[in-house]
């Protein structure tokens, strides 16, 4: 795949994306079309997901009303409170919550909703965004289903706002809290594109990338790029011999909690105990960063990977490790997989998950470069004699995978 390709697919998918929206179905519509003149037949594969109407959220704070987002999947409430900064994770700072509103920092993980409910919050706010940015964006969150189940199927309202709004709250020494969330939640679908190379043997090797974006951002760098890279490979193996055969899956709904490949897994168990190996895209081509492979094998295969760039001159960091993107749930199927990145400076040069994810951190030779690697590393996999790679987790990588996956508490 030439620059220019890659600069048109990054240009025009250059859109809000979320899963299950019809932006998402557009955009998988627009990818298995695009594949087609790549020379290869793509079928969308639909999988149910929640979705919601948002009619009416809205943030009272002594008396002044913020501009807020609510967090789908809760509910319906209207609901006054006593506010409470959680400042700490401790057990003293959780056992203030009780009857409060609850102000807290970083993401609304799992763990964090649980301990919420466990210690009797009636309702949540937190924030995004950054102080010194000019911008006054707030993402549009949920609170996922794994999260509710280990709250014992509880249901607390909560709403995100702006950090700046944050800020005030807690400096004004804010007393009282009122969140009102009106909404409709319903099932919709979200999609998989899917392209099948077969090959001279029955067993598989899977190359996934997700396609979808975060409310706030086109998702150029997170994760088009890896999808136009999945579709370089698709291109390469369509018209190069390869032993074992190909699957090429596009990944809808990543963002909201890796559902896409979730349901991929689930819904294909007699492919997945033919499939040797999945390698999964997830961030390439940005001007800046170290190129890295998240293995979930193995060790041998980071020591391979790291002697293979040496000899094509291509510098590459591999651990492993458990990456957050569609690489888990087929390592915890039992698929040995690996992600690539090029991992931008603590996100300074490349940041994600907001307005500021754009064509502007990418280059298309860069780009084309990743790809070179992935392309060399894939087609050495794909006409092995015998997959190298030992079709085993490590029970390391196994207790990874239940942390990950909140199976287990860290």
């Amino acid at each position: 795949m030439n620059t220019e390709k890659i600069k048109q697919l990054l240009n025009e998918t250059a859109f809000i994306r979320t899963g299950g929206s019809e932006e998402e179905r557009k955009c998988a519509e627009y990818l298995a079309a695009q594949m087609e003149e790549l020379g290869c037949k793509a079928e969308l594969e639909p999988f149910e997901v929640d979705l919601s109407h948002m009619k009416t959220a809205k943030l009272i704070i002594d008396g002044k009303e913020y501009p807020c987002k609510g967090y789908t999947n809760v509910g319906c409430a209207d609901l006054e409170a006593p506010l409470y900064y959680l400042r700490s994770t401790d057990k003293f700072a959780y056992s203030q919550c009780k009857g409060k509103i609850v102000l807290f920092d970083g993401y609304l993980g799992t763990w964090r909703y649980h301990d919420l409910v466990k210690n009797g919050a009636v309702g949540f706010i937190s924030h995004n965004g950054h102080n010194n940015y000019a911008d006054r964006d707030i993402d549009q969150r949920e609170v996922r289903t794994m999260a509710i189940e280990k709250a014992d199927g509880k249901k607390i309202p909560g709403v995100n706002v702006n950090i700046k709004d944050a800020i005030e709250m807690v400096n004004s020494g804010a007393k009282t809290a009122r969140i009102v969330l009106e909404q409709e939640e319903y099932k919709g679908n979200s999609h998989n594109v899917v392209v099948d190379l077969p090959g001279q043997v029955e067993e598989y090797i899977s190359i996934s990338a997700h396609y979808d974006s975060t409310p706030l951002s086109v998702g150029t760098y997170d994760n088009m790029s890896g999808t136009v890279g999945a579709m370089a490979l698709a291109e390469y193996f369509s018209t190069h011999p390869h032993r074992y055969g190909i699957r090429v899956i596009l990944c809808g709904s990543e963002e909201r909690g890796l559902l896409g490949s979730k349901a991929y897994v689930k819904a294909h168990p007699e492919e997945i105990s033919k499939m040797v190996l999945n390698i999964n895209l997830d961030m390439i081509g940005c001007i800046m960063g170290k190129f890295i492979a998240g293995c979930t094998t193995e060790e041998k295969l980071c020591h391979y990977i790291e002697y293979m760039g040496n000899e094509l001159g291509f510098s590459v960091s591999a651990k492993q490790m458990v990456y957050s993107s569609d690489s888990t749930p087929f390592a915890d199927a039992g698929v040995p997989a690996l992600s690539f990145a090029r991992d931008a400076d603590e996100g300074n040069a490349a940041t994600i998950h907001d307005r500021y994810d754009t064509m502007a951190v990418m280059k298309a030779e860069q780009m084309a470069e990743d790809i070179d690697f992935i392309i060399a590393f894939a087609d050495r996999m794909a006409n092995a004699k015998f997959c190298p790679v030992s079709r085993e987790i490590p029970e390391k990588m196994k207790e990874e995978l239940d942390k990950y996956l909140a199976r287990k508490r860290v």
